[in-house]
């Protein structure tokens, strides 16, 4: 999976142009952002989220604020990794929301029947898989396959290009944790990934 990756701590000549021209009463310009990031940030939180709809939602949700709070950012990161910030608080309170949910329809659930429902991986439902080819596919169910924290991690480091110092920042962990993260998140794709090669070679 390859994605460019932008310098997290400048604001590139192109960005700042547009951005300038949006607040100079242009708001077609924002739309110039919204083209230029919208795939790569839909991509990053459909495997945060193992969900391709959520992602889809939580990256429209992200460019409306980004939109309304356009003149609160002072151009002292990208352009991407402020907006990325405001989406990851908003996949973050959806997450919230769908626990809470969750955690109802459960409670409800087990005092109509007195059963416990079966657990459900959204990432393992076809109805969610993203167009790709055939490794990027591949790829992707081995990533659905970690836990949420180690994945993320790894999205942020590999796929994102963030440091372990903006990780923690942004996840509110130690580095350290963040580190072990990493490390386990990398051992357990390349396990997965080696299974489903081989699976796929038997």
């Amino acid at each position: 999976m390859s994605v460019q990756r932008a310098d997290a701590s400048t604001v590139s000549t192109d960005d700042q142009l547009l951005i300038d021209r949006c607040r100079s009463g242009h708001p077609d310009a924002f739309g110039e952002l919204v083209s230029k990031y919208q795939r790569r940030l839909v991509r990053s939180l459909g495997v945060i989220l193992g969900s391709w709809h959520d992602a889809l939602d939580v990256a429209q949700e992200a460019f409306l604020l980004a939109f309304q709070k356009l003149d609160s950012f002072r151009g002292e990161s990208a352009f991407y990794s402020w907006l990325f910030r405001i989406a990851w608080n908003a996949a973050a309170s959806l997450r919230r929301k769908q626990r809470v949910r969750q955690g109802a329809s459960l409670d409800s659930m087990r005092e109509q029947t007195g059963m416990e429902p079966e657990d459900s991986q959204p990432a393992s439902d076809p109805s969610q898989s993203m167009q790709t080819s055939e490794d990027q596919e591949l790829l992707r169910v081995a990533l659905g396959q970690l836990g949420e924290d180690y994945r993320t991690a790894l999205l942020l480091k590999e796929i994102e290009g963030l440091s372990y110092e903006q990780i923690s920042a942004l996840t509110d962990s130690p580095i350290g944790t963040v580190r072990s993260r990493i490390h386990r998140a990398r051992q357990e794709l390349r396990g997965h990934l080696d299974r489903a090669l081989k699976k796929e070679m038997a």
